[in-house]
């Protein structure tokens, strides 16, 4: 427990193993909040949300939903059981920081699951555990009603990126239904905790990447601190009341060819409020074969890699060190 950065953050100086290298970080420049990050009614006709929505995965790979239709309370609840959770005494977290393999069990940790190898820590505790009924019983039983109101909101995130999915399906002309099943088997539950900080213009919460999924649905509340970036520069994405941020994964440009854009994004720190944020990936199952779908291939936009099961494709990314491109490198034609 002593590792959690939440136990120590108070300390006012900030451990050379949490340091980027210069060129690597956030630097002092303020970044703005930008209007210029889509922001997606989904109240909208059909077909404008279709174009919209489309438009905003090519251009940004990083959009915003309101009117989604997921229950406000259902969020308020969310957020407010993570705040209660990141607050319990260490000795209520403590058997869910013990290391195991087990795919089914939570695991809380700081920085990521490979601290001890790591060069670089992040600044960030992060909970981690799949949503499947079947793992519910492995959950946190504390804060009160914890797996009540997370099941509630899994299921919620996962009803609105099936729904995003289909869209995109009709914007680039995959069938209806392609991602229904093995595609979206995993959903997975990261709540990520950053504390204060004592030196933002130094350290990352999480550095530059692409999400190693199909889709990412992202809860954040009023303080900002992620980032994406855009034409070489970096955008803040301003926090919308009741809204989900969405980005596109790297394994869904692979499934479009390239017709889409995963977004590659940060997350950054401040020096004066605690951040927490709940994501929710859409995962294939491991061994789902990943390839173009044959509906945007053509002669004239031939398929960009082989096909690869989807553990062969994760097992590359994280021994890259999050790097998707090189990743993907020993599966491209």
């Amino acid at each position: 427990m002593d590792k959690l950065v939440s136990s120590w953050y108070n300390d006012q100086s900030l451990p050379e193993s949490y340091i980027f290298p210069p060129h690597e970080r956030p630097g002092k420049l303020l970044v703005p909040r930008c209007n210029t990050v889509p922001v997606i009614d989904l109240s909208d006709t059909r077909s404008n949300l279709v174009h919209q929505i489309l438009k905003a995965s090519q251009e940004f790979g990083l959009f915003q939903v309101v009117n989604h239709g997921v229950p406000p309370n259902i969020m308020s609840e969310t957020m407010s059981v993570f705040h209660k959770f990141f607050e319990l005494p260490a000795e209520d977290k403590a058997s869910l920081t013990v290391y195991t393999n087990d795919p089914k069990r939570c695991k809380l940790v700081t920085s990521t699951l490979d601290y001890d190898r790591e060069k670089i820590h992040l600044w960030r505790d992060v909970l981690r555990h799949p949503c499947h009924p079947d793992c519910i019983e492995f959950w946190p039983r504390k804060p009160l009603r914890y797996r009540e109101v997370v099941a509630a909101c899994s299921i919620e995130a996962k009803k609105l990126g099936l729904q995003i999915l289909e869209l995109l399906c009709e914007g680039i002309g995959i069938e209806h239904g392609y991602f229904e099943h093995e595609l979206t088997e995993d959903l997975l539950l990261g709540a990520n905790h950053y504390p204060p900080c004592p030196d933002p213009s130094l350290t990352l919460g999480i550095p530059k990447h692409f999400d190693p999924d199909i889709l990412t649905i992202l809860l954040q509340e009023h303080i900002s601190g992620l980032q994406v970036l855009k034409d070489g520069e970096w955008i803040g994405v301003r926090p919308i009341p009741n809204a989900f941020v969405v980005n596109i994964g790297y394994i869904l440009q692979v499934i479009s060819n390239n017709k889409l854009k995963g977004a590659e994004h940060r997350v950054v720190t401040n020096s004066s409020d605690h951040r927490i944020s709940v994501v929710f990936c859409m995962n294939p199952a491991g061994n789902s074969n990943i390839e173009p779908a044959k509906s945007v291939v053509t002669a004239i936009n031939p398929p960009l890699c082989r096909g690869f099961q989807f553990k062969e494709f994760l097992d590359n990314f994280y021994s890259m060190e999050g790097d998707a491109d090189l990743a993907l490198q020993p599966f491209k034609l």
